[in-house]
């Protein structure tokens, strides 16, 4: 190599060299002759078979096979990522500046247009060039043949293979040298240049003149200019000697060699090159990382890669997918809304920053209902090692197929399924049962028909309540535990299961759901995809759609590809998915997520893990649905979020009304902000049968009346009424009610109400005030309380 001649060791490099061109000019006869053969042997049959060999098509001829890099693009066009083993964009002769070509053909094979395959002219007066100098100044090869062992090097994928392609035998260049004629006679000579400029190596990781122009000027190659043209002509014969970021003063030598050929071919002024010769190399290095990790949506990119990965669509074995991912030039068009994304992004860093004190993580799923398009995935870490502080290679906003996440145990928003199952059995609004303190789990049966009751007790969460009746409206504002397991006894636990498998719902790591009576409170490890998945098909009104990431794929040759389907169908009736809608409004309105509306029509679940191991929130529009997951990653029961303080905040016990929930309203306010709000339909009229099913029911003021008529008052309108110890009063006469409480107003249904009679005024028993009715009343009273009550009674 020239920089080698440079070195104190000069005279051994330059007979080392004189050797080679020795071994070249051996070669060079030998090509010069079998190209001469078809006309040259003209007697003998050996000769001829010779000839005829040399000139038939090899069987083992093709071009395809050239590593391109594959782009990944979001639903906008811009890009999320490249992948690729060599980084080469493949790109039409048009698109490469005219005087790029004229630099390469100058300074590699400026009679290209006029010979065949060998040009013998060139071959000649390389090898006397060389020769003279010492120093391989000339190549004794033409474009076609060069591209010829570039092909095949790059075709190459084991070490063997690409040793081989490298050796300097008399065999190798006769097979390259008859697969360039084969070529000359297949492409045209602009096509055969084409390719050998999109196939040559230029130095620092770029591959093709195209990803070249970009890495070292940061501009197409369409639009280079003369210096810039030189530069990267003058790279490829030794890219790694003339790699202008490695050995700029080469790399200045080898241009100016470039510029002062193109000017003795005329194909340039003199004045022109000298003019260039002074001119710095100008470069402008842009880098292009391969991967996710520098990816602005780093674990969406982890995503579609891990699709592609593990998707038997794109290939029957790992190797062949990874090889059309990182070889096959693909343009993967992809689901992702950056609007939606980095509201996402910006509402779990700002709760969970990615370095917090208390190292807990967080992360979102966001898909479009009525498509399953994953809108955003966000976490709240920078994609990498785990070993450094704020970073992981989990996905956990996924399943274990596209992000290692085990899964996450989901809480409450696993009601929803039971609601759903109870709406669909037919069950109103208005129903209403009993919802115990604590629960015994007996008379359940799983889809097998086997018994998986329990006699341990199960009880109210933290954020639920319990202890009285609820209805199906109330028991899921409130989140109550015991109502919720009495419920899905009530619709049976196969049919729960049943209900969520429809909605895509299964374990993270890929298998069925568990079922045991604990399944409403949500035991299964899931990813937030598959929640935020399944509570869009709420809003889509019963549509379930997998959630997919890939719109659309095409190969190099722009060809479509097939790409995994969202299978859209009907999951739940129309009507059963209103009901469901009608109900979850309320949570974020006058439930365990009330506050965390978005001013338009939106409905969720909060859902808290077992001892505060965990916190979720699901929620959605009929736009967009999304499902929060905040926990420790290094174990929820072993570092609970109980008293958590986070940089400085303190929240106590994190429910999940704590962090997911206003994370969720701030991401979907972010996403939604200047979108048309759409609306839920109302539910059809017979899940009304026994009311609104809300804790409305009007308690009447019974103060001043005598006990027994407002005792009698009370019950007939469904209240439980307890009778408590007479107070003094100076407003309401003795024997009548001068306190109730709760107060007059609106009240839960079947409240219990205490009254409490007057003594009257202090001093009022020595004053006879009462007509001969009231003693009347008082004697019927006073029959009524012969009976000892229990104190505490309800009545």
């Amino acid at each position: 190599m020239p920089l080698a001649l440079k070195d104190s060791g000069e005279t051994g490099e330059k007979a080392r060299a004189i050797r080679r061109l020795g071994g070249f000019g051996v070669l060079a006869g030998l090509l010069v002759a079998l190209m001469a053969l078809p006309t040259a042997c003209t007697a003998g049959v050996g000769a001829r078979d010779a000839a005829d060999w040399f000139q038939s098509e090899p069987e083992d001829l093709h071009t395809t096979g050239v590593p391109l890099r594959s782009r990944i693009l979001a639903a906008d066009g811009s890009a999320i990522a490249t992948f690729f083993y060599e980084n080469r964009v493949d790109v039409k002769l048009d698109q490469i500046a005219p005087i790029a070509r004229r630099a390469v053909l100058a300074i590699e094979d400026s009679r290209f247009y006029q010979h065949g395959a060998l040009d013998s002219k060139g071959t000649m007066r390389a090898l006397a060039t060389n020769l003279s100098s010492g120093e391989v100044n000339q190549g004794g090869s033409g474009i076609t043949q060069q591209y010829v062992k570039n092909l095949l090097l790059t075709q190459a994928e084991s070490a063997a293979g690409k040793r081989a392609a490298k050796e300097i035998t008399a065999a190798r260049k006769v097979r390259e040298l008859r697969f360039a004629v084969a070529l000359e006679r297949r492409y045209s000579k602009d096509e055969i240049l084409r390719r050998y400029l999109n196939i040559a190596y230029y130095g620092d990781g770029a591959y093709g003149i195209e990803s070249a122009a970009r890495h070292f000027f940061s501009k197409p190659a369409a639009r280079l200019d003369l210096n810039e043209a030189a530069v990267l002509a003058g790279v490829i014969r030794y890219p790694y000697a003339y790699d202008p970021t490695r050995h700029p003063e080469a790399a200045r030598e080898r241009r100016d060699t470039v510029l002062r050929r193109m000017a003795e071919l005329g194909w340039i002024s003199r004045a022109q090159a000298e003019t260039t010769v002074r001119k710095p190399l100008g470069l402008r290095i842009q880098e292009t990382p391969s991967g996710c990790v520098t990816s602005k949506a780093p674990f969406f990119c982890d995503y579609v890669q891990r699709e592609i990965l593990t998707n038997p669509v794109f290939g029957r074995t790992p190797v062949e997918r990874e090889r059309l991912l990182k070889r096959g030039g693909l343009t993967i068009h992809t689901t992702l809304d950056w609007k939606t994304q980095r509201a996402a992004q910006r509402a779990v860093d700002r709760h969970v920053p990615h370095k917090n004190s208390a190292r807990k993580a967080a992360a979102e799923a966001l898909v479009e209902p009525g498509t399953g398009k994953i809108k955003g995935l966000v976490v709240d870490r920078k994609l990498g090692s785990d070993k450094l502080r704020g970073k992981t290679w989990i996905n956990f906003a996924a399943d274990a197929s596209h992000g290692s996440s085990i899964g996450m145990q989901a809480g409450s928003t696993f009601k929803a399924f039971t609601l759903a199952a109870a709406l669909e059995d037919g069950m109103p609004f208005g129903q209403r049962m009993m919802a115990p303190r604590r629960f015994t789990p007996t008379g359940f049966r799983n889809c097998k028909g086997q018994s998986v009751g329990d006699t341990k007790q199960l009880r109210n969460s933290a954020d639920g309540e319990g202890g009285r009746s609820f209805s199906l409206l109330t028991g899921t504002h409130h989140s109550v535990n015991t109502y919720f397991l009495a419920l899905q006894r009530e619709v049976g636990l196969c049919q729960t299961v049943k209900m969520a498998e429809r909605l895509g719902m299964k374990q993270a790591n890929g298998q069925a759901m568990e079922q045991y009576p604990s399944f409403t409170l949500g035991f299964n490890p899931v990813s937030p995809l598959r929640l935020a998945a399944a509570y869009a098909t709420f809003g889509a009104r019963g549509k379930y759609c997998s959630p997919i990431a890939i719109d659309r794929i095409t190969d190099a040759n722009g060809k479509a590809l097939r790409v995994p389907s969202a299978d859209c169908k009907q999951a739940i009736r129309k009507g059963v998915a209103d009901a469901v809608n009608h109900v979850l409004r309320g949570v974020l309105t006058k439930g365990t997520a009330r506050g965390m509306g978005l001013g338009r029509p939106a409905a969720g679940k909060t859902g808290t893990v077992d001892n505060f191991s965990a916190a979720w929130f699901a929620g959605y529009t009929p736009d967009l649905s999304a499902a929060v997951w905040v926990g420790d990653p290094r174990g929820g029961y072993r570092y609970p979020m109980t008293s958590l303080c986070m940089d400085g905040t303190c929240y106590g016990s994190v429910f999940g009304a704590t962090i997911p929930a206003p994370i969720w309203q701030d991401s979907m306010m972010g996403a939604l902000s200047g979108r048309d709000a759409s609306s839920f339909h109302r539910p059809p009229s017979h899940y009304f049968s026994k009311g609104s099913g809300e804790d409305r029911a009007g308690l009447p003021d019974v103060r001043g009346l005598k006990v027994a008529a407002a005792v009698a008052r009370l019950r007939a309108a469904g209240f439980k009424v307890r009778v408590g110890s007479p107070v003094e009063s100076g407003k309401f006469p003795k024997g009548t009610v001068a306190e109730m409480s709760p107060g007059p107003g609106q009240v839960e249904p079947g409240s219990s109400v205490t009254l409490r009679p007057s003594k009257g005024k202090k001093g009022d028993d020595d004053k006879p005030d009462h007509r001969r009715d009231d003693k009347r009343d008082d004697k019927r009273d006073d029959k009524r309380r012969e009976k000892p009550r229990v104190p505490g009674r309800h009545a």
